[in-house]
């Protein structure tokens, strides 16, 4: 009881974190692309050596180790396309969420960005052949309503710039679905360690991009600029990372994905009390749509409950970091190798 508080206590603290991002990127005068470079190159870091320190604590048997290395490389080796593909949309996500932030007010931007998870809604049958629920149905039409409320229809309540920010949301939006579709087809079983690689596909494409649009800037950071860019990098994205994947395996999939929804709604709050932006009536509406039948689609449906509970958690995992199940020592994957290969033995 006491480990599931703790988990639920972690999980809510990091939402509040992630919700509080753009505050620090606005303080960072770098453009989207070096700032998405470098906070991919400071999260790696960071959680390069939480897993050296995690592999170190669960690596005492040393020959069930060396077959766990053996089968995640093998495992790495037949997905680096696919890591690399996701890699790439995540960076290419963060800047043009960047670069959201910097158009229009943080509410908006970030509302529009939870239309991600109905765009994987959409895309899914034609995919992966799954049939669409009259639930989904009704989910896909009631937040592209709320898309159109905020974004604004007939001239309601949006400037040039905020229109470009609202739909360079819609744009990472895409991206981020992108991610989860991908995730659907990489079988790598840590959901940290998925991350972590696809941080350095990120960093791989991220480098050629700096350079041919403007090159680094890092040595212009005044004092303010450094401690925020610090921020982003180890604290809302390493420190917070970390914390979020713990706290994942002691939940259900259900109620992780309910607290998964404080991050936009303290975006909200942040950009309306701490930011002073303006926010219209339809963008609250529009966004309460979006977030609303979000929720109740993933809470929602009819089948196998494990298997909702399972699809909820493959979900909710790439939402921040790309990766997708528990946090797991090598000693896991050996034991999971070995039943693979029994499994295999039976059959034959």
């Amino acid at each position: 009881m006491k480990g599931m508080r703790r988990a639920r206590l972690s999980l809510i603290v990091s939402m509040v974190i992630f919700g509080t991002l753009a505050v620090f990127v606005r303080k960072i005068p770098l453009a989207s692309g070096e700032l998405a470079l470098y906070r991919a190159v400071l999260a790696a870091v960071l959680i390069g050596f939480y897993l050296g320190a995690a592999g170190r604590r669960k690596g005492k048997d040393h020959e069930k180790r060396k077959e766990a290395e053996d089968t995640y490389a093998q495992e790495l080796r037949r997905e680096r396309i696919l890591l690399l593909v996701s890699g790439i949309a995540m960076a290419f996500n963060w800047i043009l969420l960047f670069q959201a932030y910097r158009y229009t007010t943080v509410s908006a931007a970030t509302l529009s960005y939870y239309f991600a998870p109905v765009i994987v809604t959409v895309a899914s049958p034609f995919l992966f052949h799954e049939k669409m629920t009259g639930r989904q149905i009704v989910c896909f039409l009631m937040s592209t309503a709320g898309v159109i409320m905020i974004v604004g229809v007939g001239g309601i309540g949006s400037s040039s710039s905020d229109l470009i920010g609202m739909l360079l949301g819609l744009g990472a939006a895409v991206l981020y679905a992108a991610v989860i579709l991908l995730n659907k087809f990489i079988k790598l079983r840590e959901g940290i360690e998925r991350t972590f690689l696809q941080f350095l596909a990120a960093i791989i494409i991220l480098i050629p991009y700096v350079v041919g649009t403007g090159g680094f800037h890092l040595g212009e950071l005044g004092k303010t600029g450094w401690i925020n860019l610090l921020i982003v990098g180890l604290f809302h994205t390493g420190v917070t990372y970390c914390l979020y994947f713990s706290s994942l395996k002691e939940l259900k999939g259900q109620e992780a994905a309910i607290l998964s929804y404080i991050d936009p709604m303290v975006a909200v709050v942040v950009s309306v009390l701490i930011l002073g932006e303006p926010v219209t009536g339809w963008q609250i509406a529009g966004g309460t749509l979006i977030l609303g039948f979000a929720i109740w689609n993933e809470l929602g449906g009819s089948g196998d409950i494990g298997q909702q509970n399972y699809r909820i958690e493959e979900e909710i995992k790439v939402r921040y970091g790309g990766g997708a199940g528990y946090i797991r020592g090598t000693d896991s994957l050996a034991e999971d190798s070995s039943q693979k290969d029994g499994e295999k033995s039976k059959e034959n």
